[in-house]
């Protein structure tokens, strides 16, 4: 059976990281999603960072189980073009800063003009409101702040360092992905579309509050300095290698101490409950890093794990694709793209039993469906060259022109 989103039409009219990729976890779960960029300024992903036979890795990453179709929507032919698609479409996804799309002619109340069951989702960095709303941004200006570059230093008198990651570009595509499924089953109960509005800010804000703003919660008893719990990062030296150690429970505390050797950490006031082991957590750590040089970590992998303690290898990138675990889930696979040739990806991380996610086809060339997409609107041979005369569409690497 097809994925779950099977026969729903989504535009995608986003660039760079956050956008693509949310849409793209909506196409692996089965949408068509159609992928619209500008014939001469495309996603700039498609340029950026490691590649080969002119695909980016990050541009396939991020766009796989898409079509592309090129259209200048400055021109009114294009934009004309872009709302016939838009009347066929049960999402649009759009990722630009407040009022470029209306002067466009292509914000909500346009395309909601011509198809009023349409989701219309509006992806920012600040928001629309505030001092920042129209400022330009990236994923480590949104790190620095949410706070979470703060919280990656570990306290507040520590320096500030950015996770090396993009966090808020991912979590915003998560944020966005999920709302678009939440949107389309209210309007199965309602009939009606709507506009979602999220930004990177408020994603993030939302991610960090379940874990690390707990000096902010309490209204009138908030903490004016965040201290960190330890300055020990809970990644432990080993003989010829690191490893992971993390233990909650007192049951995992007591299996712990039996098997580095230290039986009498148990009769220690300090550590004999979980307030007094987090209280006192940069002395446990410290006794536990001191007791962890003594093997190597193969070693003390299997000791642990038969003390019922939770550990794991520290890997590197090449390393964890290679690891036992990862090839069990399969969430790492191969395929062979028709032009980049044999690529590694991961898969869609949720697995749906009934309507399971699948890859239908790689990252597309720009302009790789477009003449494809315009027969689907109605467009005849003629029509269609007239509009690639004038620069409208761009179909330069078409496989079905």
């Amino acid at each position: 059976m097809p994925g779950p989103l099977h026969g729903i039409r989504i535009i995608d009219f986003t660039t760079m990281i956050a956008g693509p990729y949310a849409t793209m976890i909506l196409a692996d779960q089965g949408a068509d999603v159609i992928k619209v960029e500008a014939p001469v300024r495309s996603d700039h992903v498609r340029r950026a960072g490691y590649g080969q036979r002119e695909f980016t890795a990050a541009f396939l990453n991020n766009n796989r189980n898409k079509r592309s179709l090129s259209l200048d929507v400055k021109q009114d032919a294009g934009r004309s073009v872009l709302m016939k698609l838009a009347a066929t479409a049960d999402v649009f996804v759009q990722n630009f800063r407040p009022g470029v799309m209306a002067r466009l002619g292509i914000d909500y109340d346009d395309l909601k003009a011509v198809n009023p069951r349409l989701i219309y989702v509006s992806m920012s960095g600040w928001g629309e409101t505030g001092p920042y709303a129209h400022k330009p941004v990236y994923d480590p200006i949104i790190q620095a702040l949410s706070g979470l570059a703060s919280v990656q230093g570990g306290s507040d008198e520590a320096r500030p360092r950015l996770i090396r990651t993009i966090v808020p570009d991912k979590v915003t595509g998560i944020t966005a992905a999920q709302a678009v499924s939440a949107a389309l089953f209210a309007r199965e109960r309602t009939g009606e579309g709507q506009h979602v509005r999220l930004s990177m800010l408020d994603s993030v804000v939302a991610f960090l509050w379940s874990s690390d703003m707990g000096g902010q919660t309490f209204v009138g008893r908030e903490v004016s300095v965040s201290r960190a719990a330890t300055f020990i990062d809970l990644i432990y030296e080993t003989l010829d290698g690191y490893i992971s150690v993390s233990v909650m429970s007192n049951d995992q505390w007591e299996g712990l101490c039996h098997a580095v050797g230290h039986p009498e950490w148990l009769h220690d006031d300090r550590f004999r409950t979980p307030a007094g082991r987090d209280r006192h957590a940069n002395e446990r750590l410290e006794l536990t890093q001191s007791a962890l040089l003594e093997r190597s970590a193969e070693e003390w992998l299997r000791i642990l794990d038969e003390a019922g303690v939770p550990c794991a290898p520290v890997l590197h990138r090449h390393q964890m694709i290679a690891h036992p675990q990862v090839q069990a889930t399969g969430i790492v696979t191969e395929s062979e793209h028709p032009h980049a040739g044999r690529i590694r990806q991961a898969r869609n991380a949720a697995r749906f039993e009934g309507t399971p996610a699948e890859l239908r086809m790689g990252a597309p060339h720009l302009g790789e469906h477009t003449r494809a997409l315009l027969r689907e609107l109605g467009y005849d041979d003629d029509s269609q060259q007239a509009l690639l005369d004038g620069g409208i569409v761009s179909s330069l690497h078409a496989v079905d022109a």
